[in-house]
């Protein structure tokens, strides 16, 4: 099992962080450009990569309770991962994103792992900026 982690400061309560991150509508706006989420029946997904033009069953629970979403392949078990959200004062939160491959074969290395997971943080960011920015406007 590989897993990788990256965290980052976004300016906005968890709550609002939360509402964009867990959002199912809105989940292609910040997650890897490859991967599309169609929601089927919830908690049930279908998630679409572009590389192998493959459709895969997973599941997504968001529990808005512990800031906490979780995702993971259903029938392989090939991979899983995890975003949760931490206030950090003065209207600051932190955001910790995790994966963990189960089989190799699904694992696209450290180098572009790592970069996948800091460039979905900085699109989430980006969200919750407008998003922030609009409600104040």
């Amino acid at each position: 099992m590989t897993e990788y982690e990256r965290s980052r400061t976004m300016p906005a309560q968890p709550e609002q962080v939360f509402d964009q991150a867990a959002n199912v509508s809105q989940l292609d706006a910040w997650l890897p450009h490859e991967l599309h989420v169609r929601a089927a029946d919830p908690p049930a997904v279908t998630v679409h990569e572009d590389r192998t033009d493959q459709d895969t069953a997973a599941l997504l629970r968001a529990e808005r309770d512990q800031m906490r979403i979780e995702w993971g392949t259903r029938e392989q078990g090939s991979y899983a991962g995890w975003l949760q959200i931490a206030g950090i004062g003065g209207g600051a939160s932190e955001v910790t994103v995790h994966l963990s491959f189960f089989e190799d074969s699904h694992d696209p290395g450290e180098r572009a792992a790592l970069a996948a997971l800091d460039e979905s943080l900085h699109r989430l960011e980006e969200q919750v900026r407008m998003r922030v920015d609009n409600a104040a406007g």
